[in-house]
């Protein structure tokens, strides 16, 4: 028994047990690296994921940063005409400064841009946003699977509609000539044409953005949902919480970081409010109700062949929207959030 591989006494086992293996045995296992490891390492561990990413990568930096540098035009008195190679133009283009921002500043027009951009922004914050989270938890309260199923492909129907045709349908009831004119005049009872009334503008377009995009909206928070364990349910309704009780306490905390995730982009999404919806209704309610600042930028640079100044302006609402995802995003981790990035 002297030569017996089987250790004699508990200290023996547990040296055996603690003992490195061999190099190059057989039983030798390959130890995860360091955290610590140099940047040649990590590439060389990762290259086969990175090679994975490198297309993506190159699409975003041609589709998404190449044209940043475009902004150049913004401080000059670009002429695309001069010749038939962009670069050659921005080249020969003259420059003039900061003229084309104190243009901005002193233009009426831009301002109404951005008032009716802001006012857009906060109505559909207001009345838009909650929605989607709304309709995730009326589905999710949904029993039936054949019924949930139903409901959520009605509601993301008309996120596959064109803006042409959403507004089509909303011309047809709510247009001089649609159902709810002809069914007012028909009861005696003066028409209404909300499509062309400036006044009701903000209102309409937030209602289509509705209709069109709230079902849409919803696949996010009903994915938050479906992570939620049916164990904090269970124990909830153990200690007496009702329905609305388990909603306020194990739900909505569960949502809470998508929230404030999708509340974030929303923010630095603020100054574009949806620029071929409210293109197509520009002429119907006139510029000023209607004018926004893509509008806007479009207006000046393709109609109006101002391409300098169109460019300015789009800068000036880039840094715009910067500066307000960095605070939406700071208020987030006051809130104990991730945000968009961690700390």
């Amino acid at each position: 028994m002297s030569h017996s591989t089987v250790p004699r006494t508990d200290t023996e086992a547990e040296a055996k047990n603690n003992r490195p293996a061999a190099r190059g045995g057989a039983g030798s296992a390959k130890q995860p690296p360091a955290a610590g490891q140099s940047l040649r390492l990590r590439l060389k561990r990762d290259r086969v994921l990175l090679l994975m990413t490198l297309p993506a990568v190159l699409l975003v930096l041609l589709f998404n940063y190449v044209p940043i540098l475009g902004n150049i035009v913004a401080f000059q008195e670009y002429d695309p005409y001069i010749s038939d190679n962009g670069v050659v133009s921005i080249l020969n283009s003259p420059w003039v400064g900061l003229e084309n921002f104190q243009r901005i500043l002193e233009d009426s027009a831009f301002w109404n841009a951005v008032r009716n951009t802001l006012v857009l922004f906060v109505l559909q914050l207001v009345l838009y946003f909650p929605i989607p989270i709304l309709l995730a938890l009326l589905i999710n309260s949904v029993v039936r699977p054949r019924v949930r199923a139903i409901s959520q492909a009605i509601l993301y129907l008309p996120h596959f509609f064109s803006w042409v045709l959403v507004i089509a349908v909303f011309q047809q009831i709510f247009g001089g000539a649609g159902i709810l004119s002809q069914l007012l005049r028909a009861h005696g009872y003066d028409g209404l044409d909300i499509m062309t009334d400036p006044g009701t503008f903000k209102f309409l377009v937030t209602a289509e953005s509705v209709w069109k995009d709230a079902g849409w909206g919803i696949i996010v928070f009903l994915a938050a949902l479906a992570s939620v364990s049916p164990d904090l349910y269970e124990a909830a309704a153990m200690d007496g919480a009702g329905r609305w009780r388990r909603m306020w306490h194990v739900t909505l905390p569960a949502l809470r970081p998508v929230i404030a995730l999708l509340l974030v982009l929303r923010v630095g999404d603020a100054l574009t409010v949806g620029f071929e919806q409210i293109l197509l209704q520009r002429d119907a309610v006139g510029p000023g109700a209607a004018e926004v600042l893509d509008t806007f930028v479009w207006w000046n640079g393709v109609r109006n062949q101002d391409f300098g100044y169109a460019a300015a302006a789009g800068l000036v609402k880039g840094v715009i929207s910067l500066g307000l995802v960095l605070a939406a995003n700071k208020v987030a981790h006051l809130m104990g959030e991730q945000g968009v990035y961690k700390k």
